[in-house]
Formats: structure tokens, C-alpha cells, sequence
């Protein structure tokens, strides 16, 4: 067994608290590089965030996103690159089942859930929290 082989084994068969060690490493290193645009790039937030997807989107069709789920688990399946990914291989998979239609269709099936709780939960905030007046 090569060296290489012996480390996807460990990797494989991790044990708990490596697995919440590198779940926050790569998911703090992902928020890391999300404030650094704010702070150091100046971007919005809106616009950091849309960078992280459209990130999450390239690691995605360079299939290096799925490796990285494989390697750090929550620590890349629930940072905003997640959404991203989800977006990618929604619309490619549909896009291989359906043809071109599959490539808008695939994006609302894949992430469909996501927006949908997105959506419920802001609506119910702003039932619920009313905002400071200055």
C-alpha cells in the first residue's frame, strides 16, 4: 500500500474529533477568506457571498468540491460554497438527464428546500422582530 493509499484510509475511517477538527478548519477557512474580501477587498457582503458561490460553482466543475466534502464534511457541506456546489451539480445533472432545459430546471430541484426555508424563516422574522426605530 502506497503512501497515498494509506492516507485516503485514514481519511477514510477518521475518527470523531478529527473529523470536527478539519469540519472547522476548512469551514473557518472558508469564512476566513469571506471576511478578508469584506475587510481586505472591500467587497459588500452581498458581494463576498456571491463570490463564495460562484467559488463553490468552479470547485465544483473542476471536481475538487466533492473531494473536499470527502475531506472535511460539514466543514464544506454547510459554508455558503456549499450552495454553490449544490447549484453546479443540480443544474449537470439534469443537464445529462433532460438536456438543456434539465440546466434551469436541475438549479430549483437541487436547491429547492434551501431557498424555500430561506424564504419561510425571513418571512417569519420579520413577523415576529420589529425593527429599532432611531
Amino acid at each position: 500500500m502506497t503512501r497515498w493509499e494509506q492516507w485516503l484510509d485514514l481519511l477514510a475511517n477518521k475518527p470523531m474529533w478529527l473529523m470536527f477538527v478539519l469540519a472547522f478548519v476548512v469551514g473557518g477557512a472558508i469564512c476566513l477568506i469571506g471576511q478578508i474580501l469584506i475587510d481586505v477587498a472591500r467587497l459588500t457582503p452581498a458581494h463576498a457571498m456571491t463570490t463564495l458561490v460562484v467559488a463553490g460553482v468552479a470547485l465544483d466543475a473542476l471536481n475538487w468540491y466533492e473531494p473536499l466534502i470527502d475531506f472535511a464534511g460539514a466543514g464544506a457541506t454547510v459554508p455558503i460554497t456549499s450552495f454553490g456546489n449544490a447549484l453546479f451539480h443540480g443544474a449537470m445533472s439534469e443537464y445529462h438527464r433532460d438536456g438543456w432545459i434539465g440546466l434551469l430546471t436541475g438549479i430549483f430541484e437541487v436547491t429547492s428546500a434551501g431557498i424555500s426555508c430561506a424564504i419561510v424563516f425571513s418571512f417569519l422574522a420579520a413577523l415576529l422582530i420589529r425593527p429599532v426605530k432611531n
